[in-house]
């Protein structure tokens, strides 16, 4: 009887391996794990959303903190949160004209207000606002519908409930302090994740923050992150996990996160001593302005310029862009973030091709997309006389042109008949003029002259100030 049942449990033991992929503790990902990660690989660009209550006080994500206030008072702020101008459809659509993918949203931020409907918290956008209605519901519909995929951002730190236990930040909103109990955290956590995955599915990725608050602590705080990845990744194998915590991938990530900069840099401050991982897919956040939520009084957007060339940048590191914007309280996008985005999708729509499936090798079976592997020579190659080491094959080996920090050497071709799209061809200069030539500090802007042999005044200087930019980026 204990031998059948040893076999028994034996058994049961080999089936939760075989789903989540975990044998003694060594996380393998599984088939549709790894095609997942092929996809969001391709995808290149992303958009990020920083939106919650904290945008009723338009003062940033971090105001709770910052503003010393009461987490009592601060919550006042969900009672009249209504935000009536948001359409999920017409978000959507202008981040997928603007040439993104993906979406990553903030389901909980640090404030511990959730933007979704919760059965392990009341205080979320159904229960405790006037609004009444789920967001992510509508979003998760309108992703689907567009072909987008989503991911939900989710704070694994707290300012407000009381089991969290206190690290660095959240010292002034009210808590008390004396009564933490991760465990109990962990297993509410757990429940809210599961409500994400199983709500609004398909979610390809959950992208986590806040692991940097116990960073100081005398004694090493277990956050027992293999722990939860290993629920997550019972709940649903293919969903991808990252973490924004500054320092080398855990086991059982997915993908690997820079924020603020690209990868192998530090130019903000976040990661120090961080190695770049050659085995993971890569992504680098970035604000179109300074805050990461709405903030009234930030009005320093950066150009389309130098958002375009950091998106070309990253794709020359095979890098994922994630590019925040701060939604306002009222639903709607902030106005200087839509020119933007529209600004960016009128040079996509010119050069998407040497954006979305391209990089530089192959990274874990990573890479360009397979599918249009007739084509693997057209993006990011090399001209005859130089070595094929340097940009031969995006799909192939790694590349050492990244170390001199630029994108490498395009050709382009003009637009075929029949609508075809420009492509870029190692072996021959374009045969006709008014196209461009991709040298050392050029990007490659293929397009059509207009009837005059030039492109309208205004799209030329998009693109001429974008081939300045990022000239002075590489």
């Amino acid at each position: 009887m204990k031998t059948l049942k040893t076999i028994f449990l034996a058994i049961c033991l080999s089936l939760v391996t075989a789903v989540t992929g975990y044998s003694q503790n060594h996380y393998q990902p599984t088939p549709e794990n790894l095609e997942a990660r092929r996809q969001f690989v391709n995808d290149r660009f992303g958009i990020f959303l920083h939106w919650g209550i904290y945008a009723s006080y338009a003062q940033g994500e971090w105001y709770l903190n910052q503003g010393h206030l009461n987490k009592d008072e601060y919550a006042h702020a969900a009672s009249a949160f209504y935000p009536a101008g948001y359409n999920a459809e017409e978000w959507v659509k202008a981040f997928k004209d603007a040439g993104a993918e993906y979406v990553t949203i903030t389901s909980r931020h640090h404030d511990g207000f959730s933007m979704f409907d919760s059965k392990a918290s009341d205080y979320n956008i159904v229960k405790a606002t006037p609004w009444g209605k789920d967001v992510m519901k509508d979003l998760a519909e309108a992703c689907l519908k567009e072909g987008m995929s989503l991911h939900f951002y989710y704070s694994i730190l707290d300012w407000i409930r009381e089991d969290f236990p206190l690290g660095e930040s959240g010292h002034m909103t009210g808590r008390k302090g004396d009564h933490p109990d991760y465990d109990h955290y962990l297993a509410f956590m757990k429940d809210q994740v599961k409500e994400l995955m199983t709500q609004y599915a398909p979610v390809r990725a959950l992208w986590f923050d806040g692991y940097w608050d116990h960073k100081r602590d005398s004694i090493p705080f277990n956050w027992k992150m293999p722990e939860f990845y290993e629920y997550i990744h019972s709940v649903d194998p293919a969903c991808l996990i990252g973490n924004n915590h500054h320092i080398q991938p855990i086991e059982g990530e997915d993908f690997q996160m820079f924020e603020r900069d690209l990868p192998g840099q530090n130019t903000a401050g976040y990661s120090e001593g961080q190695k770049v991982s050659d085995k993971l897919p890569l992504e680098m956040c970035q604000t179109m302005n300074h805050t990461w939520g709405y903030s009234v009084s930030d009005r320093d957007y950066k150009t389309s310029e130098q958002l375009i060339a950091t998106l070309a940048k990253a794709v020359s590191l095979n890098t994922n862009l994630l590019l925040n914007i701060g939604p306002r309280a009222d639903g709607r996008l902030p106005d200087p973030a839509l020119a933007l985005l529209k600004e960016i999708g009128q040079w996509m729509r010119l050069n998407s091709k040497s954006i979305k499936g391209c990089g530089p090798d192959r990274r874990a079976g990573l890479g360009c997309d397979h599918r249009s592997a007739s084509r693997r020579q057209d993006i990011l190659s090399p001209r005859p006389e130089e070595p094929r080491r340097s940009l031969g094959d995006p799909c192939g080996q790694k590349v050492q042109d990244q170390v001199r920090g630029r994108i490498g050497r395009w050709l382009c071709h003009p637009v075929q008949k029949g609508g075809r799209q420009p492509i870029h061809h190692p072996s021959r200069r374009p045969p006709s003029p008014g196209l461009c030539d991709f040298r050392d500090n050029e990007i490659a802007l293929p397009h059509q002259p207009s009837a005059t042999g030039t492109l309208p005044l205004k799209k030329m200087s998009i693109l001429e100030n974008t081939a300045k930019s990022l000239s002075a980026y590489f």
